[in-house]
């Protein structure tokens, strides 16, 4: 067990996504805002979150989630116990009041012509402050018209898993939100419900030894490791997609629509 707990840490430094190196830390506002985000959102709307237990209060975690409306990252930080930082794209950034919005509650900023390179790192400066890190696979909000609305998750998630193998991946699946809040709609319908159900945490070291994740034995990762950059990356490439394709489906398994 020690030789393969050694080798999966080796595989974890050669394809770790590196930080800035800065520290990454949560505005103040936004710590002051987050209790009163989930106290008005939840005494006002009829949205019923199931498995809140299963959500660290403490240290690195990234929660997953499905993504149909532009409330979906308010409805997650309603359920959880902290504040939750998450890679957006760089429209939200452009004019106020949504700049000024986003600079104060510690968004990452995405700018997809340099393919998210630097938000990754940024998002990777998050885990390494021991905070929440919020991910929506699908890069997007679903622009179906009609169910089904989820579309296929990119790998940025599973690369920033892989970089942190042992952290909790949590997928939150957000049922009705749409409904509360259409796509191009600024009313904001209260009285929709909204399911939200959290299913237990993975790591991504947990997924690739398990038989209907990774299926990795102990000399597929040795052949990893020992493979050169190009032959690893491939090999990385196909799990990374794997993964993706997989949490997608639990997102689904949930409820998803």
């Amino acid at each position: 067990m020690e030789g393969l707990e050694s080798n999966l840490i080796k595989l974890s430094n050669l394809i770790k996504i590196q930080g800035t190196g800065n520290e990454f830390k949560t505005p103040k506002l936004y710590k002051f805002l987050v209790n009163y985000i989930r106290i008005i959102g939840r005494s006002f709307t009829r949205v019923n979150f199931e498995g809140l237990e299963k959500i660290p209060r403490t240290g690195p975690v990234i929660i997953v989630g499905n993504h149909t409306s532009n409330i979906d990252p308010i409805i997650k930080i309603m359920g959880n116990m902290r504040p939750i930082h998450y890679l957006a794209k760089e429209g939200h950034f452009k004019k106020e009041p949504n700049r000024t919005i986003m600079l104060s509650t510690g968004q990452i900023e995405t700018f997809r012509d340099s393919g998210g390179t630097d938000a990754l790192a940024r998002a990777i400066d998050v885990l390494d402050s021991g905070l929440c890190l919020g991910l929506f696979p699908e890069g997007t909000r679903s622009r179906n018209i009609e169910a089904p609305f989820l579309q296929k998750g990119k790998t940025g998630v599973a690369r920033i898993a892989a970089s942190y193998p042992d952290i909790s991946i949590i997928p939150m699946c957000i049922i009705g939100s749409r409904d509360m809040m259409a796509p191009g709609d600024n009313i904001i319908r209260i009285w929709k419900k909204i399911s939200v159900k959290i299913d237990e945490p993975i790591t991504f070291n947990q997924w690739i030894m398990h038989e209907d994740g990774g299926s990795m034995s102990e000399n597929k990762i040795l052949e990893i490791i020992d493979s050169n950059d190009e032959d690893r990356n491939e090999k990385m490439r196909f799990l990374y997609r794997k993964f993706t394709d997989q949490l997608m489906e639990n997102l689904k398994q949930l409820g998803a629509p």
